[in-house]
């Protein structure tokens, strides 16, 4: 952790640099100016003099110090403001990138929420640290080692008794804030669980309307706060345990030390001003100990919370990029499985055995039961997952041996359920290829048949179509998905129940637009709805993980296979059949 965090330091180096400068010089003045107090009371008790000066001079030092501490603070305050923040919009964007490399299974096990709330966690906590350092343990640090200066060349016995007194209670207190580390680490996992599901919940919330889960819901929700909750007390308490301990130790301290400065008054062999500087500067040194050991229990905390961010966003990818890995040669969109087995590590095979060959431009259309491998197959196409045995091939080129961005700029996705970005809608069309005309995304559109549509929309093409979409119909994101598909004008063009949520006029609309859109490009399409692939050169049909069917639509209708079976089924109806 130390290690990460140094990185960004040195990112930075000048700024941070000065603004710790800033910081030890400011304090360093307000240590100083304990010693002026000293020389002023002494000149005041010396009485007062024809001139005066003996008084003033000190004075005026004084006056010095107090305004150079306060620049001083204040440069530091701008110095710091830049690089904390510089920090935290750094870390954000690296674990954000870092989060983007993930494959499939990663996200499939943990909630979205969860992770963009621990982006923010981790980024705060690491400013917070960063924070800390400058303003809540360098200063103290800088005043200790300066008072026990001052302190030993004022009365140096009770610098030696002073100094390791307060290094040992700062380490029991620094050991002790280690210890309580798995405690601050389990409430910071505790509240990112709730936050997980608290954003689960309200992304899913016409679900909980439709089944009045309300109130099922909010005892859930109270349940998960409860076990927060104790965990929260339990990491509150830890540190008021450490609290009381460093006030005992406080309070004996320093009536100990302002004890032995009278007593040295009493037998003159200290002045008023000495036994000021002496009580001043004990009573300094132990509260900056006590500032000290509550910001090293914050600084343990925060260290927690970011920790156990950075163990969850900063975890293998599971999906590479090969050391060596080139970008991918389009050659016109051939597609290749040579007998490929993949799980998804549950032991058993979601493809087995598995050989399919795809030429450039051939439009082929994946059938099957649920749970027959047509997912899996768009799946490993894309690599967001790797075979366990075998080879998936895009043009020739083992998907594993070329970079995952270049292969997934030569694929367009629709999926079943269209994700939309909470923008407009001509910023969601051309989110397939940014540097497209206004004329060619409405273009696209057109071809989609979602231009007509879009224009009746308040804003037209500016119009917010709301988080993932909620202002349109499912018809509607399936055309806008489509239309950014088109948009994209990849060699391999991936479809996924793309029309399943339009009308039957919709839909015969749709299959003539890509019949135009799609000549030649390859095309990969799962489908339920049979009719939707009458037109493809082929189908190919899976049950179990393997091929049982591959050919012409029309030849596979005619015959008593399995392809054949599930087009009576959807055109002739159930009862037909039986």
């Amino acid at each position: 952790m130390i290690v990460f965090l140094l990185g960004y330091l040195r990112r930075n180096p000048w700024s941070n640099a000065a603004a710790v400068g800033a910081v030890i010089a400011g304090a360093s003045c307000g240590v100083a100016t304990q010693y002026g107090m000293k020389m002023l009371v002494d000149a005041m008790q010396a009485g007062p003099t024809v001139t005066g000066h003996a008084v003033w001079w000190p004075f005026l030092f004084f006056a010095m110090l107090i305004a150079i501490e306060n620049g001083t603070w204040r440069m530091a305050g701008l110095l710091a403001c830049r690089a904390i923040i510089k920090v935290g919009v750094q870390l954000r964007l690296d674990l954000f990138t870092r989060l983007t490399r993930q494959g499939a299974a990663y996200f499939g096990e943990r909630f979205s929420g969860s992770l963009g709330s621990r982006i923010g966690n981790c980024a705060g906590a690491v400013q917070a640290i960063e924070s800390t350092l400058i303003w809540n343990i360098l200063p103290p640090c800088t005043a200790f080692v300066g008072a026990i200066v001052i302190l030993s060349g004022v009365h140096w016995e009770m610098a030696a008794v002073l100094a390791p007194c307060v290094l040992g209670i700062a380490a029991m207190l620094y050991r002790i804030g280690v210890k309580g580390r798995p405690v601050h680490q389990e409430f910071a996992r505790k509240t990112s669980e709730v936050d997980g599901q608290l954003v689960d919940v309200v992304s899913n919330i016409s679900i909980v309307r439709a089944f009045s889960g309300a109130a099922r819901e909010r005892d859930r929700l109270a349940q998960r706060l409860g076990v927060e909750a104790k965990a929260h007390i339990k990491s509150w308490m830890y540190t008021e345990r450490m609290r009381v301990i460093h006030d005992v130790a406080l309070w004996v301290l320093a009536c100990g030390m302002l004890a032995w400065g009278i007593l040295l008054w009493t037998h003159g062999k200290a002045t008023a001003g000495e036994v000021v500087v002496i009580s001043t500067l004990s009573f300094n040194i132990l509260h900056g100990s006590r500032d000290l050991a509550l910001s090293v229990i914050g600084l343990t905390d925060h260290l927690s919370r970011a920790s156990e961010a950075l163990n969850e966003l900063t975890m293998p990818e599971n999906v590479q990029d090969q050391q060596g890995a080139r970008p991918i040669i389009p050659l016109g969109g051939a597609v290749q499985f040579d007998n490929v087995r993949f799980d998804y590590g549950t032991g058993l095979p979601a493809l087995e055995d598995f050989s399919l060959r795809i030429m450039p431009g051939q439009m082929v259309g994946i059938v099957g039961p649920s749970g027959s491998g047509k997912s899996t197959i768009l799946a490993l196409i894309q690599r967001l997952y790797d075979v366990d045995h075998g080879a998936v091939y895009v043009d020739g080129q083992d998907v594993r041996t070329v970079t995952q961005e270049s292969l997934r700029k030569m694929i367009a996705i629709v999926p079943q359920d269209v994700s939309l970005f909470h923008r407009t809608l001509i910023e969601n069309i051309r989110y397939g290829r940014p540097d497209a005309t206004d004329e060619e995304v409405m273009a696209a559109a057109h071809a989609a048949r979602c231009d007509e549509f879009v224009r009746r929309m308040p804003q037209g093409y500016d119009t917010i179509v709301g988080e993932r979409g909620t202002k349109l119909s499912g018809g509607q994101r399936q055309r806008i998905g489509i239309a950014r598909a088109i948009l994209c004008n990849a060699p391999v063009v991936i479809f996924d129940e793309a029309t399943s949520a339009l009308d039957s006029e919709s839909e015969q609309l749709i299959q003539q637009a890509l019949a135009e859109a799609m000549q030649g490009r390859t095309v990969i399409s799962v489908a339920h709805r049979l009719s939707t692939l009458s037109g493809f050169d082929r189908v190919v049909v899976v049950k179990d993980g393997r091929i049982v069917e591959d050919g012409h639509p029309a030849e596979l209708k005619m015959k008593q296979g399995a392809f054949g079976q599930m087009w009576r089924l959807q055109s002739e109806g159930f009862a037909a059949v039986a």
